[in-house]
């Protein structure tokens, strides 16, 4: 379904834990950020694709490579495609790949197209690199700790912020990657906010926010969560970690072992402890 949209930004929004997929059309270009998920939705945000292009090109930006975020790669054939650089170097595509194959299978979905890991043509590498199509500007910041090859774009003048799996209005933070990286990319989103006008900010999951205020609330509240966590597991304090995975929404086993990895992830950052962690 869409969620939002104005004159050049279009948001759909899957069933499945309210993932995003990002359309914006410019003068210069077709953007698809993330297609997702079901073989429907994609199809939806496809067909809305095939009607505004006209005779722009188009673009697949991929916020990281969670299977979720790529599982909607090959719907776009001849579309060129913008990732980190550790997106390029992914060290666990098979894995993915697997992750997309098991998910079909097990609710009995025929894959509607090749299941594929992005090959990327425009490699991001490191923070305020840009790419200008025309009038369109986009500029990146590598966007590390929920996963490690995450990515910040701003699309300019749109005022446009795509923060891939980062700033929800109801998801924590899930760390896969790193709980210090994650600590640093919410300072960068401070400066995301100080250095760009940003008037529209969509999360990889939750609701699409115009309000700066509301943004600034998202990062505060991260930051705040992922403080008392880091505390809680420093001091030893397991209460207060329970109390903790109880504030994450929709409690779930998957809620579950992502708090469990939040918890593994700081004990072997800040304490040195080698623990398990997950990924989608």
């Amino acid at each position: 379904m869409i969620q939002f949209q104005n004159e050049s930004i279009t948001v759909f929004q899957s069933a499945l834990f309210q993932t995003t997929c990002t359309v914006v059309v410019t003068r210069d270009l077709v953007l698809v950020v993330d297609p997702n998920w079901l073989p429907h939705e994609i199809e939806e945000i496809r067909q809305y694709v095939s009607q505004v292009r006209e005779d722009r090109e188009v673009y697949l930006l991929f916020t990281h490579g969670d299977f979720d975020h790529i599982i909607g790669y090959h719907a776009f054939p001849g579309a060129r495609v913008i990732g980190s650089i550790g997106l390029e170097e992914h060290p666990e595509k098979m894995k993915k790949l697997g992750l997309i194959q098991q998910f079909y299978n097990e609710y009995y979905i025929e894959p509607p197209y090749e299941i594929g890991f992005p090959e990327v043509d425009f490699v991001i590498s490191q923070d305020g690199q840009q790419l200008v199509f025309g009038e369109t500007k986009l500029t990146f910041y590598l966007a590390q700790g929920h996963t490690h090859d995450g990515l910040f774009t701003l699309v300019e003048p749109l005022g446009l912020w795509i923060a891939g799996d980062y700033l929800s209005d109801f998801e924590l933070p899930f760390i896969y990657h790193s709980a210090k990286a994650y600590e640093e990319t919410l300072w960068k989103a401070e400066q995301v906010l100080v250095n760009h006008q940003v008037s529209v900010m969509v999360p990889g999951h939750g609701q699409t926010t115009t309000n700066r205020d509301e943004i600034q609330r998202r990062i505060q509240q991260s930051q705040d969560y992922l403080s008392r966590l880091i505390a809680a597991v420093v001091e030893e304090e397991v209460e207060t970690q329970c109390l903790l995975e109880k504030e994450m929404p929709f409690s779930s086993n998957f809620t579950k072992q992502c708090h469990e990895d939040n918890v593994a992830i700081i004990r072997r950052e800040y304490v040195g402890d080698e623990g398990q962690s997950g990924g989608a």
